[in-house]
C-alpha cells in the first residue's frame, strides 16, 4: 500500500503583520494635511482705555448704518429691508463717492444686538463686503476694462484707494 504524503497547508507568516500596520499608520498620520479652521479674518483695532480714547465726528452723510436686531430684522438709515437687499443699498452709495477724496467716502457701520444670531451677523457682514467688492469691479471695468481680481498690482492699489473697505464693527450696547 502507498502511503499518501499529507501536503502542508500554505500560511501567510503574520509575525511581523504588526509591525507593517505601524508603519502604514505612521505613514498616514505624517502625510495627511488637517485642515484648521481658522475662522473670520478680520483686523481688530488695539484696545484703547476708555479714558485714553479720542472721540471722531463722522459727517452723517458719509455714515450708511446697517442695524440687525435679535430677530434677524435689518435696517438701514431707518428701513427695513432684507438681509441680501444689504448689498444693492450700500454700492449706489460707493459708486457715486469713487472720485472723492479719502475723508469723503463711505463708512458702513454694522451694529447687531447681543441676542442677533451669529449666522445673520455672518450673513449681513459678507453682504456688506459683497457690496464693496462689487464696487470695485465696476470701477475697474469702467477703467481699465478689467475685473479688479485681473488688474496689475498697482492697478488694484489704484482701485483700493478708489473704492476703500470702510467697515465700523459697533459694538453692541449694554443691557440694563
Amino acid at each position: 500500500m502507498i502511503k499518501k504524503k499529507k501536503l502542508q497547508e500554505a500560511s501567510i507568516p503574520t509575525s511581523s503583520m504588526a509591525d507593517i500596520a505601524f508603519l502604514l499608520l505612521l505613514f498616514f498620520l505624517v502625510a495627511t494635511v488637517i485642515d484648521v479652521d481658522t475662522g473670520l479674518g478680520l483686523t481688530l483695532p488695539e484696545y484703547v482705555p476708555p479714558e485714553e480714547r479720542e472721540e471722531i465726528k463722522v459727517d452723517p452723510q458719509r455714515l450708511v448704518a446697517v442695524l440687525v436686531n435679535e430677530q434677524g430684522d435689518v435696517l438701514i438709515d431707518g428701513e427695513i429691508v432684507s438681509i441680501f437687499q444689504i448689498k444693492n443699498l450700500i454700492k449706489p452709495k460707493l459708486l457715486a463717492r469713487v472720485e472723492m477724496p479719502l475723508s469723503k467716502k463711505i463708512i458702513v457701520s454694522l451694529k447687531t444686538d447681543r441676542k442677533t444670531i451669529y449666522n445673520q451677523y455672518i450673513a449681513a457682514l459678507d453682504q456688506i463686503k459683497l457690496a464693496f467688492f462689487e464696487a470695485r469691479d465696476e470701477v475697474s471695468q469702467s477703467r481699465f476694462g478689467k475685473r479688479f481680481k485681473d488688474l496689475t498690482t498697482e492697478q488694484q492699489e489704484q482701485m483700493k484707494d478708489a473704492v476703500p473697505i470702510i467697515i465700523s464693527l459697533a459694538e453692541p450696547e449694554e443691557i440694563k
